[in-house]
């Protein structure tokens, strides 16, 4: 019998990667997002590729109850998630008090609220089987200060230690969990965040979201706590230990410019 992966954020990127990754490792798999057209023609491509189950919910998750309907809807049909991938997220470039609140509301509310209450939902129905896993997308972000993103960085090192003080606490249990960090990765968010221009689309080098999703569920399958996709991330998030804070912050000012 098939195991079942529910992932968010699912129609594009890394959530996109991961459901073609996991349909191909045989995964039935429940997939959300807000945009129902895009999870249609999904589901239709990977039942006739990889002969699977794929159940699609178009679902905002910046809506109020929006992580119980998702929850909820599962229960009443009887699916149980072995696999729970929070990947959905998004950002805004733009200094803190010049951006819509609503936006900035909607970004906490999916980058932590909607994470954290699908792991709390999901997370006890594992620890009654007895076993599961969770794989949280995080943020090379996550590691330092973001002006001009200050939400977004706050959201993901939320995240990233969320994940890793229950990783401790389920130590001993059956329960995978890990917190996958990724640099930046050639996907829509840079569009939708409004940074096609600025200096970090110059200086940085991005992976695709076919190696961050491959490269993450490798190190899930090790049981790994904290994976970060990328020689280069790995050295540039070592090397920012040693450098004062307010100079990280000029730095990220700068590649948000």
């Amino acid at each position: 019998m098939n195991k079942t992966a529910l992932i968010t954020g699912a129609s594009s990127g890394i959530g996109l990667e991961f459901a073609k990754l996991l349909a191909k490792e045989k995964y039935n798999l429940v997939l959300v997002s807000r945009d129902g057209a895009k999870l249609n023609l999904l589901k239709t491509q990977l039942e006739k590729e990889y002969q699977i189950e794929v159940k699609i919910l178009p679902i905002d998750l910046s809506a109020e109850n929006s992580s119980k309907e998702v929850y909820d809807q599962l229960k009443n049909e009887k699916i149980d998630i072995d696999l729970l991938i929070n990947n959905a997220g998004f950002g805004a470039l733009g200094n803190f008090d010049e951006l819509n609140w609503e936006l900035q509301r909607d970004m906490i509310k999916v980058n932590v609220i909607s994470l954290v209450y699908l792991t709390k939902l999901f997370i006890e129905d594992m620890k009654e089987r007895g076993y599961g896993g969770i794989l949280n997308v995080a943020s090379t972000a996550a590691f330092q200060p973001g002006p001009r993103m200050a939400i977004y960085y706050a959201t993901k090192a939320f995240v990233l230690n969320f994940t890793l003080a229950i990783a401790h606490e389920l130590k001993n249990s059956k329960i995978k969990i890990m917190a996958l960090c990724p640099g930046p990765t050639k996907t829509d968010f840079q569009t939708r965040a409004g940074m096609t221009e600025i200096n970090l689309m110059k200086f940085t080098k991005f992976h695709t979201a076919k190696f961050v999703a491959e490269y993450g569920y490798k190190a899930f399958l090790k049981g790994k706590t904290i994976a970060i996709p990328g020689t280069l991330n790995k050295i540039y998030l070592y090397l920012i230990r040693f450098i004062p804070r307010k100079l990280v912050s000029s730095i990220i000012w700068f590649l948000k410019k």
